[in-house]
C-alpha cells in the first residue's frame, strides 16, 4: 500500500502548490465526475499511469481514507489520506536520520535494520539507498525520500516495529520476556499506555482462565517426586476434595495483581536502560536491546518479587491457612521476617537470562524469516503468523529457564511444608538431580506447556477487544 501511496502522491504531486496538485490528481482519478473517488477508479486510475499495485491495495486506500462510509473517497477525505501518509512519513525520515544532520547515509540505513534485529551487508544498504538517491550524491535528503516513499513497505521500519508486538500482545503467566518496541508515533500519540493497558488486561483475563492449569504446575513443582507421583487427574482430584471448585483459582487474585506494577515499572526501566546503554544516541543493536530488557526485566522482578512469594505461598494453601493476601503477608512476616519475601530470587534473577535470551534470538529469527520470504504488500504478519511465533519462541524461553523457575518456587515454598529442611539454590538442585535424576527439574512441564496455546489464545482476543474499546487502529 505504502508503493501505491508513494507513486499517487509523488509521482504526481510535485507541484509546490500541494492543494492544486492534490486537485489535479483527485480530477484525474474522479473518472465519472461524481466528487469521489471508488476502489474500481483508483484501481483503473494506477492501472493508466503505470502503477502497479500490490494485492487489495486500492481497497487498503480507500478503506483507510473513508471517513463516512460511503465506499468512495471526496475530495477533503482524499486529501487528508495524503496529508496524513507525509506526516508519518517524516517520523520514519527522523528516526533513520541518527545523527539530525538532515540526510540519512547507507550506515543509517545499516543500523536502523540492525536494531530490529534484521543484518544486511553494506553492500545491500548501499543498494537500498542507490535505488532511491535521485541526485548521485549516496545520501538522501527529506525531498528526494519523500519523493521515493520509503524503500520498501516490508522493511517499513514503524510498521515492523508496529505490527510484530510480541510481549505485549501475548500473556503465557511468565512475565520475563524483553519488552515490545514502540514506535515514535506511538510514542508521541500516547498510543504507548493504550497498548499496555489493553495487554495487561489480557494478561489478567488469560490467566484468570489457566489459574487452574497454573495452581497444578505448582503444586506438582513442590510435591510431585519419584516417591510421591501425582498425575494430572489425581491432582486435580486432590485440589477438589480439600478445598471445592474455588480452590482450583487459589493464588491468582495476587498473579493478576502483580501485572500492572510489574508492567509499568518494567517499560519505564527499559526506556531509561536503552538510553544509558546505546553505544550511539539514538541506536539500539540487538545485544544492547537483550541487556537493556534483562535489567528492566531484573527491575521489575525486583520490586514485585514479595508478591512473587505471596503468589506461590498462597497457590499451595491449605483451607483456612490465610484469609487472604494481607493475612498471608502478616503471617510470613510474623513467623519468617522480611528476609522471607525474597526466598528463590536468586534463581528467578538467573532465568530471566535464558528466558529473555532465547524467546528473543528465536522470535526475531522467525520475523526475519517471514519479513525475508513473506511480506509483499505489508509487514503485518497476520493472526495466525503473530501468534505462532510469539507462541514458540515463549515456549522455548521456557524450556531454557524452567529448572531455575522450579527451583526458585520450591524455596519460595519450603518454610511453608511440614519438615522441609531449607536448603540453599545449589545443594537443592543437587538434591533433586541425585534423588529424581535431570528430568526432575521439569517436574509440571506437563500443565505448564497444556495452559500456553489456551493462554495466547485468550489473550489475544481479549487484546483485540480491548485494543476496539480504546480505539487502537490497527
Amino acid at each position: 500500500m505504502y508503493q501505491v501511496v508513494r507513486k499517487l502522491f509523488f509521482t504526481d504531486c510535485q507541484c509546490a502548490d500541494t492543494s492544486k496538485s492534490y486537485d489535479d490528481l483527485f480530477a484525474k482519478l474522479d473518472t465519472n465526475k461524481d466528487g469521489k473517488v471508488d476502489v474500481s477508479e483508483l484501481k483503473a486510475g494506477l492501472a493508466a499511469m503505470g502503477i502497479k499495485t500490490g494485492k487489495e491495495a486500492a481497497q487498503k486506500i480507500v478503506s483507510s481514507g473513508d471517513q463516512d462510509k460511503d465506499d468512495g473517497l471526496d475530495f477533503n477525505e482524499f486529501c487528508k489520506y495524503l496529508k496524513e501518509h507525509e506526516k508519518k512519513l517524516q517520523l520514519t525520515f527522523k528516526s533513520l536520520d541518527k545523527n539530525n544532520d538532515g540526510r540519512i547515509d547507507f550506515m543509517e540505513i545499516k543500523q536502523s535494520l540492525s536494531d530490529l534485529g534484521m543484518d544486511i551487508s553494506k553492500e545491500e544498504a548501499q543498494k537500498i539507498l542507490q535505488s532511491i538517491d535521485v541526485d548521485g550524491t549516496m545520501t538522501l535528503d527529506w525531498n528526494e525520500w519523500r519523493e521515493h516513499f520509503l524503500f520498501n513497505p516490508a522493511t517499513n521500519l514503524q510498521e515492523i516495529i508496529r505490527y510484530w508486538k510480541h510481549s505485549t500482545v501475548l500473556d503465557i503467566g511468565d512475565s520475563l520476556s524483553i519488552p515490545d518496541e514502540f514506535t515514535e508515533e506511538e510514542k508521541t500519540t500516547g498510543l504507548w499506555w493504550k497498548q499496555l493497558s489493553a495487554g495487561a488486561m489480557a494478561g489478567a483475563v488469560s490467566r484468570t482462565g489457566t489459574a487452574p492449569l497454573d495452581r497444578m504446575k505448582v503444586f506438582m513443582q513442590v510435591h510431585s517426586s519419584k516417591t510421591n507421583k501425582i498425575s494430572l487427574v489425581g491432582g486435580f482430584k486432590q485440589m477438589l476434595k480439600e478445598g471445592g471448585l474455588t480452590s482450583l483459582w487459589r493464588g491468582n487474585g495476587i498473579n493478576v495483581l502483580k501485572i500492572a506494577p510489574e508492567t509499568a515499572i518494567k517499560f519505564m526501566a527499559y526506556e531509561k536502560f536503552k538510553k544509558m546503554l546505546a553505544s550511539d544516541p539514538g541506536k539500539i543493536q540487538t545485544h544492547e536491546r537483550f541487556l537493556a530488557g534483562s535489567l528492566a526485566g531484573a527491575t521489575a522482578q525486583t520490586a514485585i518479587y514479595p508478591m512473587e512469594v505471596m503468589k506461590t505461598r498462597l497457590t499451595l494453601r491449605k483451607t483456612g491457612q490465610y484469609s487472604g493476601m494481607f493475612d498471608c503477608a502478616k503471617k510470613i512476616l510474623k513467623k519468617e521476617g522480611v528476609k522471607a519475601f525474597y526466598k528463590g530470587y536468586v534463581p528467578n534473577l538467573i532465568g530471566i537470562i535464558p528466558y529473555a535470551g532465547i524467546d528473543l534470538a528465536v522470535y526475531e529469527s522467525l520475523k526475519n524469516l517471514w519479513l525475508s520470504h513473506y511480506a509483499k504488500d505489508s509487514a503485518n504478519p497476520g493472526i495466525l503468523v503473530l501468534l505462532g511465533c510469539g507462541t514458540l519462541s515463549s515456549t522455548c524461553g521456557q524450556l531454557a529457564s524452567y529448572p531455575l523457575a522450579l527451583i526458585r518456587t520450591r524455596m519460595q515454598a519450603q518454610a511453608s511444608l511440614e519438615g522441609s529442611e531449607q536448603l540453599p539454590m545449589n545443594l537443592m538442585v543437587k538434591k533433586i538431580v541425585q534423588k529424581e535424576g535431570f528430568f526432575g527439574l521439569y517436574r509440571g512441564i506437563l500443565p505448564n506447556f497444556m495452559k500456553v496455546i489456551p493462554a495466547v489464545s485468550i489473550s489475544y482476543v481479549v487484546y483485540e477487544h480491548m485494543r476496539s474499546g480504546l480505539g487502537i487502529q490497527k
